[in-house]
């Protein structure tokens, strides 16, 4: 496309003709003088080519530069959004450390036969539904539960006892996450902190190694619900566990990475921590 000495209409300072022009800008000499305009803008709104083929050229660079600064104006907003949620949780992430940890934010869910490939799937767990009240079959939602829990999966097999009840897997939930927020029930996995056993590493890690009622410590029970809250340090053991359950070097870095981090957001000392006393150790 060449404009170098097409007439065009300015309806402020008559007929004219391009002296020359680049991507930014078209240079128009008039009679009264030259004049510069932004280009093709211009030729939108101030300007008006003689020459139909030429107009028709501008008309479609026009669009394709409006196209470009829809897609750029899009591309902003998605980077704004973006950043707006990177200060939402690094602001969330502030709150909670500035403020006491409770000793039991982790939960420990019972899950149903044939569930468990479903969740390590989706990589969420859910909480389950009330039973009772004005909010009867809504999702519950697990107030203490934030970007410090952990959820614990277990299974017991309806023909196995409750004191060989297995642990599954265990996963953060997702950085941002708030239990008081939760609407649809579902609490999502952090994308790197999320293990699953195998087959063989679950039946070495029973879950009454590692739970205690306080009121009643020799007793291994879970007579109903879908959910349970779990101490901190049990969770933390747990993690330590599964590090020297571990065999093979990828799958031991995994878990000694997760449990590190676990350790440091809940503020619990490793050279500290008690050795597992459950129920099944009180036999």
């Amino acid at each position: 496309m060449n404009l170098v000495d097409k007439e065009v209409i300015h309806r402020t300072f008559g007929r004219g003709n391009v002296a020359n022009y680049n991507d930014s800008y078209v240079k128009v000499e008039f009679e009264s003088g030259a004049k510069r305009f932004v280009f093709p803008d211009a030729f939108g709104k101030y300007i008006k080519l003689v020459d139909e083929k030429a107009a028709d050229l501008v008309k479609r660079k026009i669009e394709e530069r409006e196209e470009e600064r829809r897609k750029e104006a899009i591309r902003l907003e998605k980077e704004r959004a973006l950043e707006q949620e990177r200060l939402r949780i690094l602001e969330e992430k502030k709150r909670i450390r500035s403020r006491r940890i409770h000793p039991s934010i982790q939960s420990v869910f019972w899950c149903e036969e044939g569930e468990e490939d479903d969740i390590f799937t989706k990589w969420s767990v859910f909480t389950g539904e009330i039973k009772s009240g004005d909010r009867k079959g809504q999702p519950r939602r697990l107030a203490r539960m934030n970007q410090n829990s952990g959820c614990l999966l277990t299974k017991r097999d309806s023909n196995m006892k409750e004191e060989d009840r297995r642990i599954l897997g265990v996963f953060m939930a997702d950085e941002g996450f708030n239990g008081r927020r939760c609407e649809d029930g579902y609490i999502p996995a952090h994308p790197r902190y999320r293990i699953r056993l195998s087959d063989q590493e679950s039946e070495k890690m029973l879950f009454w190694n590692y739970y205690i009622n306080k009121r009643f410590p020799h007793r291994m029970t879970w007579n109903s619900g879908r959910q349970r809250y779990f101490k901190n340090m049990w969770m933390a053991q747990i993690l330590r566990d599964i590090v020297s359950l571990r065999k093979d070097v990828e799958g031991e870095e995994e878990a000694k990475q997760f449990f590190e981090h676990f350790c440091k957001i809940n503020r619990i000392d490793e050279e500290e921590l008690p050795r597992p006393n459950g129920a099944l150790k009180r036999l």
